[in-house]
């Protein structure tokens, strides 16, 4: 496909709508597995949209209804080496999805499997259709996630559950992942509901989301102490800019905000 840049994308549809870019991981042969052409993919249309003044949120998607993305693509994985292991390309990539300045979405339909379920993870949300299933399987492998996944579910449902989940390889389906906070929502069309959320949040202050996130990223890595001084920081800048002004003038006078992002 495409993009309005001039890029192609071998692996992946991009579509820029409302100032929501969807990118979609689009092998749904092999249930978009996640190899090394998908991932230089990714990372360019990243470069794209984050560029886009245009953009303001981006969701992630899967092809077809099996499978948002069944993980890594096995027929590479039997190569892989130690220095396949220490370069850790995927683990990189997601990263830079959990860095990226704009808010972003994983609207999961069908399996989401290790590497597909560490994309999700290094989204800021997660949505789930009611058959969605996630899992980390590579124990059965003799490897462990090594995308950021041991790390990013512990996080987000916890040690003790975390440590259950990738010992044992177990999946759990959409249900369970809203119940241990894996996903925030189970809907019938999870990619709508995803837009949803990104409409919701396009209609914030650009300004405050993009440092919300910023702050909430920070924080997790960070002591207490060291978290609420960089909220007292980007709330002290948040107070000099247009935006601030706008919104509260707009809140008084019960009317939408006009945000320019400045």
């Amino acid at each position: 496909m495409t993009f309005e840049t001039g890029l192609t994308f071998e692996t992946l549809l991009v579509d820029v709508t409302d100032g929501i870019a969807v990118i979609t991981l689009s092998r749904p042969e092999v249930r978009n597995a996640i190899d090394a052409r998908v991932q230089a993919d990714i990372a360019a249309a990243l470069e794209a949209v984050g560029a886009d003044d245009e953009v303001g949120a981006v969701v992630f998607t899967g092809a077809g209804d099996r499978a948002f993305a069944a993980g890594a693509d096995i027929g590479q994985l039997k190569d892989y080496t130690l220095r396949t292991g220490l370069a850790a390309q995927m683990q990189r990539l997601y990263d830079t999805v959990e860095a990226f300045e704009k808010p972003t979405i994983a609207a999961v339909d069908g399996y989401a499997l290790g590497g597909g379920c560490e994309l999700a993870m290094s989204c800021d949300i997660r949505v789930a259709g009611p058959t969605a299933k996630f899992g980390l399987p590579e124990t059965m492998l003799s490897a462990l996630p090594g995308a950021g996944g041991t790390q990013r579910m512990a996080r987000l449902v916890g040690v003790g559950r975390a440590l259950e989940l990738i010992l044992t390889g177990r999946t759990v389906d959409a249900a369970e992942a809203r119940e241990i906070g894996l996903v925030t929502e189970v809907a019938d069309d999870p990619l709508a509901a995803a837009r949803e959320t990104a409409r919701r949040i396009l209609a914030r202050g650009p300004l405050a989301v993009r440092l919300a996130k910023l702050v909430i990223r920070t924080g997790m890595d960070a002591d207490q102490r060291t978290g609420l001084t960089v909220e007292r920081l980007a709330q002290a800048l948040l107070y000099t800019t247009d935006d601030k002004r706008e919104g509260a003038e707009a809140f008084l006078s019960k009317r939408p905000a006009a945000f320019t992002g400045s």
